[in-house]
């Protein structure tokens, strides 16, 4: 019997996870929670093999923490909207797997034993993207200022909160543009939120 822990902030979908598991043969959720900061007490007590984690559970990172505390058990990653860049980022780290929540429920399960076995899971689709993701071109400093940008700052709300220049804010936007290839900075913090580099 494969012991599961489920991470879901969002109630309907983690009791769909709990119904959906619970009805596969050989899967048994032995914990389920809603919060980052829940995930390693929870799987200390429970002591599952698999846990089931939602990448945009509230609260701090935990499949690290996870891995430390608590290393019998294995993560597999479940995002609503994945992207290539999340996926190299998820199994760079402890992750074995990680799925789309858009998977068949059949094809979930399938995933969660072969994280049990220690084999990584991925759904197809998204490791051939994994595979063709360009790595990011932009500086650290140049996603500083994406990231403000994104967010509708002018060019002089950007100098301010980096305390810069509005010259070199404009110089970071216009190397921003040429290497994302974008016609403008919307358009840039698209292309980079696509690539999973924001």
């Amino acid at each position: 019997m494969i012991r599961i822990l489920i991470a879901e902030h969002l109630p309907l979908v983690r009791r769909g996870l709990l119904a959906t598991l619970d009805a596969e043969p050989g899967l048994r959720v032995v914990a389920e929670v809603g919060h980052a900061e829940e995930v390693a007490a929870a799987a200390r007590a429970s002591a599952p093999d698999v846990a089931v984690v939602d990448l945009d559970l509230p609260g701090p990172p935990v499949v690290a923490e996870l891995a430390g505390r608590v290393p019998s058990c294995r993560t597999l990653i479940l995002s609503a909207r994945p992207d290539p860049g999340q996926v190299r980022r998820a199994l760079a780290g402890p992750a074995l797997g990680f799925m789309s929540l858009r998977v068949a429920p059949e094809r979930l399960a399938d995933g969660i034993r072969q994280v049990a076995a220690g084999r990584p899971a991925i759904e197809a689709e998204l490791a051939v993207a994994a595979l063709h993701w360009e790595r990011n071109p932009l500086t650290r400093r140049e996603l500083d200022v994406l990231r403000i940008a994104a967010g509708g700052a002018r060019s002089t709300e950007i100098a301010d909160q980096l305390f810069l220049s509005v010259g070199t804010v404009r110089n970071h936007l216009s190397r921003i543009m040429c290497k994302t290839g974008a016609r403008n900075r919307v358009d840039a913090v698209r292309i980079a939120s696509d690539s999973g580099w924001l």
